[in-house]
C-alpha cells in the first residue's frame, strides 16, 4: 500500500470523493454507502466484483449485495457479465440526468400527487364550513380556504416544472414567475384593505 492509498485500497482522493458523494445522498435521504458505492464503481475503469466493492470501501458482503440491488432498483448501477469470469460485476451509470430524473419521477413528484390529493380534501372540507350558519366559522372557512388554493396552485405548478424537467431536462421558469409575483400581488392588495 502506497501513502496515496486508503486501507481498503482505495486513493486518498477516490475515498474523499466517494465520502462527499456519500454524505450528499444522504442528504438527499439516501443510505451514505449508496453514493459511496456508486462513486468507486463510477470512477473506476473497469466493472467491479462485489469482493472488490467489499476491498475498496471496507464493507461486509452483505451490504455490499444489499446495496448493489437497492443501486440496481434505482437504475443507477447495472450488472455486467466479463468474460471468463463467474462472479458479477458491476458498472456505473454515467448518465446524471437519467439518474436524476429517475428520482425526481419515483420520489418527489409522489410527494408532489401526495401533498395535491391532502390541498384538495382541505379545500373540500372548506368549503363545506365557508357555507356555515356561524359568521365566524364562515370566515375563518372562506379564509382558510383561499390560502389553501394558493397552495394548491403552487403545487399544480410544481408538478407541472417537474413534469417538464423530466420530459425536457430544461425548465421554463415564466410560470414560477407569474405565480410569485401573483401571490405578492395578492399580499400587497390584503395589506391595502
Amino acid at each position: 500500500m502506497t501513502e496515496e492509498e486508503t486501507p481498503g485500497g482505495l486513493f486518498a482522493g477516490e475515498a474523499l470523493a466517494s465520502d462527499a458523494i456519500g454524505r450528499l445522498i444522504e442528504f438527499w435521504g439516501f443510505k451514505r454507502n449508496m453514493g459511496r458505492l456508486w462513486t468507486v464503481l463510477y470512477l473506476a475503469a473497469e466493472p467491479l466484483s462485489a469482493k472488490a466493492l467489499q476491498e475498496r470501501l471496507g464493507l461486509s458482503s452483505g451490504a455490499v449485495s444489499m446495496t448493489t440491488t437497492e443501486l440496481q432498483r434505482w437504475g443507477v448501477v447495472k450488472k455486467v457479465w466479463v468474460q471468463g469470469e463467474r462472479r458479477d460485476f458491476f458498472v456505473a451509470e454515467g448518465n446524471f440526468w437519467k439518474m436524476i430524473s429517475r428520482v425526481f419521477e419515483e420520489r418527489e413528484r409522489a410527494q408532489i400527487l401526495e401533498a395535491l390529493d391532502a390541498l384538495e380534501d382541505a379545500l373540500d372540507d372548506l368549503r363545506l364550513r365557508a357555507e356555515s350558519d356561524d359568521a365566524a366559522v364562515r370566515a375563518r372557512a372562506t379564509q382558510a380556504a383561499e390560502r389553501v388554493e394558493q397552495l394548491l396552485d403552487l403545487a399544480r405548478l410544481g408538478r407541472e416544472l417537474l413534469d417538464v424537467l423530466i420530459r425536457n431536462a430544461r425548465v421554463d421558469a415564466s410560470p414560477l414567475l407569474r405565480v410569485l409575483l401573483g401571490a405578492s400581488r395578492r399580499a400587497s392588495e390584503e395589506q391595502e384593505r
